[in-house]
Parts: structure tokens; sequence; C-alpha cells
């Protein structure tokens, strides 16, 4: 089994550690955050960061790389405090993927991708229209991570909509049957399969 220390990682070429160190974390959530300015400048990003943070009340956090450039997601969430987001599936992947590269501000990249803004129930934040699950999200909290200058940025959730045969009785939704897809480093896609669910865990219980 190879070994990497800490040394070792921090003397890597700049991109290959960035790559290495993004795997490190497994597979991680796709998902396109929409925004729009109060000018009505629409924007379109994919993250990897997305996660759940509390079910009561229902929040999701997301971290906001740092200021070195231009954050027009981050900008227009602080501007308007909505956003969305929405799960990337097999049939978009390439076009989420491109909403990566660095459009400029009056660029929309939901033009420049060929994705399609939709607006529901008078949320402010577009969604993406072929995306199958979409979240609307109100801000709540900005937390500053400070060894790197990154802000975890905290929503909560306002509506969620999904197709009629995804929701299951328990509550759990089956993101499989919905199509969507996660990420491995900064530009793997992949299919998940479903091995089991399991029994919430009890201190007699015990698995072969």
């Amino acid at each position: 089994m190879m070994h990497y220390t800490n040394g070792q990682i921090a003397q890597m070429e700049k991109l290959k550690r960035t790559a290495f160190v993004n795997s490190l974390s497994g597979f991680k959530s796709l998902n396109l955050i929409g925004t729009k300015s109060n000018s009505g400048q629409t924007n379109l990003t994919i993250f990897n960061s997305v996660c759940h943070i509390g079910a009561n009340p229902p929040l999701m956090g997301f971290i906001s790389r740092p200021n070195s450039v231009e954050r027009h997601t981050l900008e227009n969430i602080l501007e308007t405090n909505y956003y969305s987001i929405n799960h990337v599936n097999q049939n978009i992947f390439k076009k989420a993927h491109q909403t990566s590269a660095r459009y400029a501000r009056h660029q929309s990249e939901f033009d420049e991708t060929g994705l399609t803004s939709i607006y529901k129930n008078n949320f402010i934040a577009p969604f993406v229209e072929e995306s199958s699950i979409q979240i609307g999200l109100e801000l709540k909290e900005v937390l500053p991570i400070k060894i790197n200058d990154t802000l975890l940025i905290i929503g909560e959730i306002l509506d969620v909509y999904f197709p009629d045969d995804v929701l299951q009785e328990d509550g759990v939704l089956d993101i499989e049957k919905a199509g969507t897809v996660v990420g491995s480093s900064l530009d793997g896609y992949h299919t998940t399969q479903l091995i089991n669910r399991l029994k919430y865990a009890k201190t007699k219980k015990k698995y072969d």
C-alpha cells in the first residue's frame, strides 16, 4: 500500500494535488446552483460540495471557494437571498460540467450550455427545467472557514420538486430512479447502484 505524507502532498504539482485531494472524500453529490442578480442576470454553476445540514428546520449547505476570482453565484445569493439546487442527471451531465467554465458576468450559463431556466411559484431564482429534483432555498447563514478562506453557505429549503414516482413510503427519494449522478475528483461522473438499505443501527445488532 502506498503512503503519502502531508509534506509529499504539499510538494505535488498544483493541478495534480488538487485532483488528488478532491478524490480522497469519495463520491460526491453533483448539483447545479441557479441564481439571479437584482438586475435580472442569471447564473448557473455546478457544485460538488452540497450537503445535508439538518432536517428541522430543513437545511442544506455548500462551500463557496475563495474570492480570488469573481464568484457570481455567491454575489447573486448575497444580493437576493435566494437560490436553487438542482440534481445533475445522466441526460445533462456534460452540459452541467460546462457550467464550470469561467463565463463573464453578462453571460448566462443557461444560454451558453443550452440548459433551460424555469421559474415556479414566484420564487426569485431560476430552476433547471431538465433536472429531475429541484430545490428552492433561502439564505440563512454564511460561515467563514478561515484556514482556506472558503465560506459555508447555509440555506433553508422552501420548495422541492420531483417526479411522482421517486418518493418512497418512508420519505426517502429514490435518486437512482430520478437519474441522479455522482462525481469523483474534479471531472468524474458516475451512476450508482443501491446495495441495500439497512435498519437503524443498535448496539446489540451485528452484521457478518
